[in-house]
C-alpha cells in the first residue's frame, strides 16, 4: 500500500472517530458474514459504531486525535467500536452480546486517559455506572438531605400556624378582634 493511500486511510479513521474521548476494542475474528452484519446492525440501532482497522493506521489516527494510549490495545485483529453515552454502554452492550455470539469478545478500552486492558479490567469497566446512571445518583443524594431540610423547617412552621389559628378563633369566640 501506498504512503499516499496509507495518510487517506489514517485521515477517513480520524474523521470517524473525530470527536470521540472513548474506544472499546474487540475481537470479531471468526464471526461469519451474516452473523456480523446482523451485529452491527444491532449495535448501529443503540449508536454503537464498529470499525475494523489496520492496527498501524489507526494507532497514528489515535495519536492525532489524543487517544495515544488507545494504542497499546491494538494487538492483532481488531475493531474500534464507539458511540452511545459512554464506553461503558458500548462494553456492556457488547459483552451482552458476545453471550450468543462467542466469538466476539472486548480486548479492552480507553476511557478518561484510562486503558482497561484484559478480561478482568474490562468487567471492572462494565460494572461502573454510565453517565445518566451517575446523574441519578447524584441528584438522589441531593433530594434525601434536601427534603429532610424541607421537612425540618416545615414542620415547626406547621406548628406555629396552628398555634396562631387556634388563638384567632378563639379570639373569636370570646369577642375579642384578631388585632389584639
Amino acid at each position: 500500500m501506498s504512503k499516499p493511500v496509507k495518510n487517506l486511510i489514517r485521515k477517513e479513521i480520524g474523521r470517524r472517530l473525530e470527536g470521540v474521548s472513548d474506544v472499546a476494542v474487540v475481537s470479531v475474528i471468526g464471526i461469519d458474514g451474516n452473523t456480523n452484519n446482523r451485529l452491527r446492525g444491532e449495535l448501529l440501532d443503540k449508536g454503537i459504531h464498529v470499525m475494523v482497522v489496520k492496527n498501524s493506521m489507526a494507532r497514528q489516527a489515535f495519536e492525532d486525535l489524543g487517544l495515544g494510549a488507545a494504542g497499546d490495545l491494538l494487538d492483532g485483529p481488531c475493531a474500534v467500536a464507539y458511540g452511545a453515552e459512554s464506553v461503558v454502554d458500548v462494553v456492556r452492550e457488547i459483552l451482552d452480546r458476545a453471550k450468543q455470539i462467542p466469538e466476539l469478545s472486548v480486548k479492552g478500552a480507553y476511557m478518561d486517559g484510562e486503558v482497561f486492558a484484559g478480561p478482568a479490567r474490562v468487567a471492572e469497566l462494565s460494572k461502573f455506572p454510565t453517565r445518566i446512571e451517575a446523574l441519578g445518583k447524584l441528584s438522589g443524594a441531593a433530594l434525601g438531605p434536601g427534603s429532610k431540610l424541607a421537612g425540618a423547617l416545615i414542620g415547626p412552621g406547621g406548628v406555629i400556624a396552628g398555634i396562631l389559628k387556634a388563638l384567632e378563633e378563639r379570639g373569636e369566640s370570646t369577642g375579642q378582634s384578631a388585632e389584639a
